[in-house]
C-alpha cells in the first residue's frame, strides 16, 4: 500500500500528465502532403561548391545557371542563388494557381492584369541551428481576397510549405 506522499505524487503525475495529452490535443496536427501520381518531374543536378557552383536541368527547355553567393552572405553576388531560384518559382506557380481559382469562379477578368511578388528570406530559425527559409507573397493587380487564399490553398509551393511534402533522400 502507498503511504500518503507517495499517493500525493502519483496523483500530481497523473494530472500533470493529462494536462500535457489535453495540450496535445489543442496543437495543429501537421499532415504530409502525398502524391497519388507523378503527372511531371522536374530534374536539377547541382555541381561544384554548393552555392558557388553551377545548376542545371534537363528535359523540356533545359536551363543552365552559374550560382553566386549573396553580397548580404559574404558572397560576389554575380550569380543566382536559390532562394531566388525559389521565389521565382514560387511566384510563377502562385500566378498559375490564381488564374486557375479565378477561372474555375468564373472571374478571370480579376485576375488578367495580375502580377504576383515572392520574397524568400534566408536566416537563422528560432528553434534549430542552421538556416531556414520564409516567404512573404504579394497579389498586384487583385482585388479579391478570397482568390487570393484560394490560390495559396491551391497552389503546390504553398501547400508544401504549409503542410509539408514528402522528401526522400538516398544515394545514386
Amino acid at each position: 500500500m502507498l503511504n500518503l506522499a507517495a499517493r500525493s505524487t502519483l496523483r500530481q503525475s497523473r494530472l500533470h500528465l493529462t494536462n500535457l495529452q489535453n495540450l496535445s490535443a489543442l496543437a495543429p496536427k501537421r499532415t504530409i502532403i502525398t502524391l497519388n501520381d507523378h503527372k511531371y518531374t522536374a530534374h536539377a543536378t547541382a555541381r561544384g561548391q554548393g552555392r558557388n557552383g553551377e545548376v542545371e536541368s534537363d528535359g523540356d527547355g533545359k536551363l543552365s545557371l552559374r550560382l553566386a553567393s549573396p553580397k548580404a552572405l559574404g558572397g560576389k553576388g554575380d550569380g543566382q542563388n536559390p532562394e531566388q531560384l525559389f521565389a521565382m518559382g514560387y511566384a510563377a506557380c502562385f500566378l498559375g494557381a490564381l488564374q486557375m481559382v479565378a477561372g474555375k469562379a468564373g472571374k478571370k477578368d480579376a485576375v488578367k492584369n495580375a502580377a504576383i511578388h515572392a520574397r524568400v528570406h534566408l536566416g537563422e530559425p528560432k528553434d534549430i541551428g542552421g538556416f531556414g527559409i520564409a516567404v512573404d507573397i504579394k497579389a498586384e493587380g487583385v482585388e479579391d481576397e478570397a482568390l487570393i487564399q484560394a490560390a495559396h490553398e491551391n497552389c503546390p509551393y504553398s501547400r508544401a510549405l504549409t503542410h509539408g511534402a514528402v522528401v526522400n533522400v538516398s544515394k545514386v
